[in-house]
């Protein structure tokens, strides 16, 4: 026999004997001496107390080496052999370098397929809000209007400064860029024309909704996907609430109702500061201008914008609140649909804008 405190192991013909503890602290030398080790085809662990993943390693490699038999386990030391065996296997073969044409193809189509699976969400998303509404009209008494109060200041009176700010100085920038240009033909008194049917027409509420979607559209997706992931939708669902009519209903409503009166504000907005560059930089008074613009600017111009801003605010509300719902798994899947619910919207309301351009210039409103 040989041995070492308390491990010791006996060798009795093509049987081999392991008694005491087997753990990495009492193996010192005895690693090299198992593995010297030949003509062992079984490997007795009845008298063995206490083993670690060290000497489970070393059992193992052993019958392995020898074509072993390995018997007299209880179920802990089986538990832990049957575990080194699971991982003791070879690494996988490094992947096979994608050519690039087939790695771009390959992203295009999962692309694609993403796309499409979106796609069909909002629709069948858009389906589920319409089913609301017809259950809200059929009973008004589950109208929240307490929650859509809520969020209409949220949209629309909380983001008034940030919204002016940004009008101002884009009719300031549309004012100056075109008294630029118009100097060189002596027609800087058409910078009025610019800025008028410019900030009606089209910025006016394209640039409300942009920053109603980056404001508004990423607070709807983090908070229905904040509320997703601690289960208090599920919850709401349990106790027989609906999250459809306590949740997007308000936020949809909201974006709707407040959109048109944002988006007329920021024109207003956009005007008077295209008006202050016109009376300081080009000489312009503002009694010139205001005449000019009322000269100007045909009620259609007008009517579009009033016509595009629900729209947009409820492409917003839909695509924030889808968003929403898609979170799941972990914080970072929360920021992920939050930038996806900004990025969605911004691109549905400027491909809107460019189909609503199309289609009022066919009817004839220019």
């Amino acid at each position: 026999m040989t041995g070492s405190d308390d491990f010791s192991f006996e060798i009795n013909g093509d049987q081999l004997a392991l008694q005491g503890v087997l753990t990495l602290a009492h193996l010192d030398s005895l690693s090299n001496r198992l593995q010297t080790l030949s003509d062992i085809k079984v490997i007795d662990l009845s008298n063995l107390h206490r083993m670690d993943t060290a000497g489970a390693w070393l059992v193992h490699k052993l019958a392995q080496d020898n074509n072993a038999e390995v018997k007299g386990t209880n179920s802990a030391v089986a538990h832990i052999l049957d575990q080194i065996s699971h991982y003791d296997r070879p690494l996988p073969p490094e992947p096979k370098a994608i050519s690039p044409l087939i790695y771009t193809l390959t992203g295009v189509g999962k692309n694609t397929v993403h796309v499409w699976y979106t796609i069909v969400g909002l629709v069948n998303f858009f389906g589920a809000l319409l089913v609301s509404i017809w259950h809200t009209i059929c009973h008004p008494s589950r109208l929240r209007l307490t929650a859509i109060i809520c969020q209409m200041e949220t949209v629309g009176v909380n983001a008034l400064a940030i919204v002016g700010l940004m009008s101002i100085l884009v009719g300031v920038v549309i004012a100056q860029q075109g008294a630029v240009q118009l100097r060189q033909f002596g027609a800087e008194i058409y910078s009025i024309n610019l800025v008028g049917r410019l900030s009606f027409r089209e910025l006016g509420v394209l640039m409300t909704a942009i920053m109603v979607a980056g404001r508004s559209g990423s607070a709807f997706a983090a908070q229905i996907g904040s509320m997703n992931l601690a289960e208090e939708i599920d919850a709401m669902r349990i106790i027989g609430v609906s999250p459809m009519e306590s949740l997007v209903l308000p936020r949809f409503l909201a974006s709707i109702i407040m959109m048109p009166l944002l988006g007329f504000y920021a024109t207003i907005a956009a005007v008077i500061g295209g008006g202050l560059l016109c009376w300081t930089v080009l000489d312009i008074p503002p009694t010139t201008f205001f005449t000019r613009l009322r000269e100007v600017i045909p009620y259609t111009d007008v009517a579009v914008g009033l016509v595009k801003a629900p729209i947009f605010g409820a492409l917003i509300a839909i695509a924030g609140c889808f968003q929403g719902t898609q979170v799941k798994g972990n914080a970072e899947q929360l920021g992920y649909c939050t930038t996806k619910a900004v990025v969605h919207s911004i691109f549905l309301v400027i491909v809107l804008d460019a189909f609503f351009a199309v289609f009022f210039s066919e009817i004839g409103w220019v």
